[in-house]
């Protein structure tokens, strides 16, 4: 391997536990609220009878495009301005939203029913057209959309998610009425896959607003940024940036009117989050990674008179992923696997709680396989494998951090340290997560910090296969591609079991990423609030519902 191609290898570090100990809430300074910044204790709203809820978040979200919401944080947000068609309530068990049922008699031919009571908030209907028009732009060549790989499952549609050149509408996606369309998959699949693909991650466009849109234009739209007509329970009020984002209630919602007037999600630093739960200046984080809380902080937390909190397994994880363009060797991967020490970051970042994970299905994963191979901490395998793919140990590798999260800031010292340990140099870059997002679409990053949350569904081609959204890695394996579309494709649960069992048997091998640990959601919710709060499945399914007392 070339020498600069070395020095554009991997990464990170170990820090000393007085450090670790300095980074922990306790000796953390948090940083003064801005007097601008609203809160539940200090600016209730004018009208008496409204009810305010204060949310916390410590990563900002970047944009409001349903067709392209890449970061968690976004996500986020949108969960109280978009809704889909169904919600997961539970592992592979779905609740009504815009649609009142998805039927299907042989597994490739679906009808969607949708809730005839379902309106925009400017008053228009919402209809099959708005829906045809979603799927269509999703698999258009010239929109920009990370719904590729769902809808690549409906005939007419190539495998890269999109249609063919030239083709602008899907074949197989019919209005049957105002209110129903049917759907024709390329061949029977699993009803929960596409159930949850299709009917829990899409995110409908308004037709009236969007038609007009230059396709290759519409994620630059001002709608992307400042979304003036919403499906969901509340409406998009303003965005200050990195400050808080600012909802009022959709009060012509179909499901009913929100018992909140206002939501206001605040960007905290993490200590922050802490202190503002205590305070009472915000009744709940929005659980999951976009706030997540340090473990030195729960027995704080757990401690509040005013705050309830849990402890919750997840689907998410953590993970170093490496660039197939720089890290090219598979020896090279794996030795940087062997090198990191995955149970002390458990034992010592997360106190234990987290999970230690070989691969992208936790242990509450229906799919999990926990047959595969596991990277144990081993010093000196690693560097026989560095030794054997000839890595030069005077060169360095970069490891790009995105800020936010302060345990996996925390995470890149410990890597880096435990390389060091076996003679290899790694230097630390640390952006903020849209940086990090241009970064790792560019691929300019050896290794780079990056947690995800993906679906119940096994099918996760859009982080694996080959040109796919988030394969930011660029890996790339004929039998990977392979594997991933006959998975999908297969209807039979048993059958995809086999599949999906190889396919982390493959992943394990190749390390495409390095799945470090699965750490759980610290719920912390104020004792004010009478219904709502982040869950592991469902946290939007009853947003109407949604209560505090004042």
């Amino acid at each position: 391997m070339k020498k600069s191609v070395h020095r554009s290898l991997l990464l990170l570090v170990l820090l000393a536990v007085a450090v670790l100990t300095a980074c922990s809430n306790n000796n953390a300074e948090p940083e003064k609220t801005s007097q601008s910044s609203p809160s539940a204790s200090s600016e209730a709203p004018a009208a008496a009878a409204e009810k305010t809820l204060f949310v916390g978040l410590s990563i900002p979200p970047i944009a409001f495009n349903p067709l392209a919401n890449g970061d968690i944080a976004s996500t986020y947000v949108q969960g109280f301005l978009f809704d889909p068609l169904l919600v997961m309530d539970g592992p592979l068990s779905f609740v009504p939203k815009l649609a009142t049922s998805i039927e299907t008699t042989d597994n490739q031919n679906y009808t969607i029913h949708l809730d005839s009571k379902a309106v925009w908030s400017d008053g228009t209907p919402l209809t099959s057209d708005d829906l045809i028009f979603t799927l269509n732009r999703a698999a258009d060549p010239q929109v920009q959309s990370v719904y590729g790989a769902y809808v690549s499952i409906l005939e007419g549609v190539e495998a890269s998610g999109k249609l063919p050149e030239g083709q602008s509408e899907i074949p197989s996606v019919k209005k049957v009425d105002e209110h129903t369309v049917t759907l024709t998959t390329k061949q029977p699949v699993d009803p929960n896959l596409l159930k949850e693909q299709i009917g829990s991650k899409i995110l409908i466009l308004p037709k009236h607003i969007l038609e007009n849109v230059a396709k290759d234009q519409l994620a630059q739209d001002p709608f992307m940024l400042n979304p003036t007509v919403t499906s969901g329970a509340f409406k998009f009020v303003k965005y200050e940036k990195d400050q808080y984002v600012q909802l009022a209630a959709n009060k012509d919602y179909y499901q009913g009117a929100p018992k909140l007037s206002n939501v206001y999600i605040k960007i905290l630093t993490t200590p922050n989050l802490v202190a503002q739960l205590q305070s009472g200046e915000i009744h709940m984080t929005s659980g999951g990674s976009p706030s997540k809380i340090p473990v030195q902080d729960y027995s704080t937390i757990q401690g509040l008179s005013n705050v309830n909190s849990s402890i919750e397994k997840t689907l998410n994880f953590q993970s170093v992923i490496l660039n197939q363009n720089t890290v090219k060797q598979k020896e090279l991967r794996q030795a940087i696997a062997y090198g990191i020490d995955r149970k002390f970051i458990v034992d010592e970042l997360l106190a234990g709680s987290g999970e230690i994970v070989n691969g992208p299905f936790t242990s509450l994963h229906a799919y999990h396989n926990s047959n595969v191979k596991s990277y144990d901490h081993d010093i000196a395998k690693s560097k026989e494998l560095f030794e054997k793919a000839g890595w030069n140990f005077k060169d360095t590798l970069r490891l790009v951090v995105p800020t936010g999260n302060q345990i996996r800031e925390q995470v890149a010292n410990i890597i880096v340290e435990n390389l060091r340990q076996v003679g290899v140099k790694v230097q630390i870059s640390t952006f903020d997560f849209p940086t990090v997002m241009q970064k790792a679409k560019a691929g300019d990053y050896d290794l780079l910090l990056m947690g995800y949350t993906f679906t119940m569904d096994p099918d996760y081609t859009s982080l694996y296969g080959s040109n796919e959204p988030y394969n930011f890695m660029k890996y790339t394996s004929e039998e990977n591609d392979r594997l991933l579309l006959e998975g999908k494709n297969e209807a039979d649960p048993e059958k995809r079991k086999v599949i999906y069992n190889r396919l982390q048997e493959l992943w394990q091998e190749d390390l495409p990423l390095i799945a470090l640990y699965s750490d759980p959601d610290f719920i912390a919710v104020s004792k004010k609030v009478i219904k709502g709060g982040p869950k592991v499945f469902g946290t939007f399914a009853e947003l109407q519902n949604w209560d505090i007392n004042e």
